[in-house]
């Protein structure tokens, strides 16, 4: 029989000594991390909701982190730089897709053991998610009075609300290229949600037929349709675990619950790159 410890049998460098080295659970914060958890009931699958929760907010700051520096990449004109951190929202949002299929193993019956813990704390109020529709292009003024209660957290969400979209330094981009897109578009204000424009779909459908002269932007356009179908798929499982759990009961927050879930789905961020797919 191998000895148990075989494995270490030639590792002669392994570190044992952190009495004044920094360690992975140092480097990471993980005594902050792994006491984040603070149920307010002594059932056991509320740690499995907060862990859920915890999980998404943590990939959406990726998420937030890499659409930002995409941002930044298209607005420099190295759109070939922005491509790898697009491919990288893709990858995370199947992440966020899935922690659904893991808060689907909570049924109705255990969730009414805590749900009046939550109080009207709800999902609706995540402000990472609301920073990153607004980076996306869905722009909602009204739910910034959500935030009120912290000024600090507020100036953050104002700042990125007023903040050129994903999608607006994507239509400059096809400018920059000559092809002709509406001057009330290129100069409109970029705090409300940009809605279909014939200029944006014309030029993004010579794009796509013409996608030896503009490989650059048909690859940004494909980037952009692979996020708003993956965020699609991330509303729809949303809203089936909601109703899995809890049917059409409100939600906690005061929204529609399924009702509200339902309705956003139908919500586009890039409405050209989907409509053109009709007229090729």
């Amino acid at each position: 029989m191998q000895n148990k410890h075989e494995a270490f049998k030639n590792e002669k460098n392994i570190h044992t000594d952190f009495k004044e080295k920094m360690t992975y659970s140092d480097y990471l914060g993980l005594d902050t991390l792994l006491n984040s958890h603070h149920p307010l009931s002594d059932h056991h699958d509320e740690m499995l909701f907060i862990s859920v929760h915890h999980v998404s907010e943590i990939w959406m700051k990726q998420v937030l982190h890499e659409v930002g520096s995409a941002i930044q990449d298209i607005q420099s004109g190295n759109l070939s730089t922005s491509f790898k951190k697009l491919a990288r929202v893709s990858q995370i949002q199947e992440q966020l897709k899935r922690v659904w299929d893991v808060l689907s193993t909570l049924t109705p019956a255990e969730y009414m053991e805590f749900r009046d813990k939550l109080g009207n704390a709800s999902g609706f109020q995540s402000y990472q998610n609301r920073m990153l529709e607004f980076a996306l292009g869905y722009k909602t003024e009204y739910v910034l009075k959500i935030y009120e209660k912290d000024p600090e957290l507020l100036k953050i969400l104002q700042e990125a609300h007023d903040a050129p979209s994903l999608y607006d330094v994507s239509i400059q981009a096809l400018a920059r290229a000559g092809l002709p897109i509406d001057d009330d578009v290129l100069n409109r204000d970029v705090r409300y949600t940009h809605q279909s424009n014939e200029s944006v779909k014309q030029a993004w459908l010579t794009v796509y037929r013409n996608v030896d002269q503009y490989w650059e932007l048909y690859e940004l356009a494909e980037e952009l349709v692979d996020i708003e179908d993956l965020f699609q798929q991330w509303r729809f499982r949303h809203m089936k675990t909601v109703e899995r759990i809890i049917g059409f009961k409100r939600g906690t927050g005061g929204s529609g619950g399924v009702a509200y879930l339902k309705k956003v789905i139908d919500q586009y961020f890039f409405p050209e790159l989907w409509e053109l797919r009709t007229e090729l």
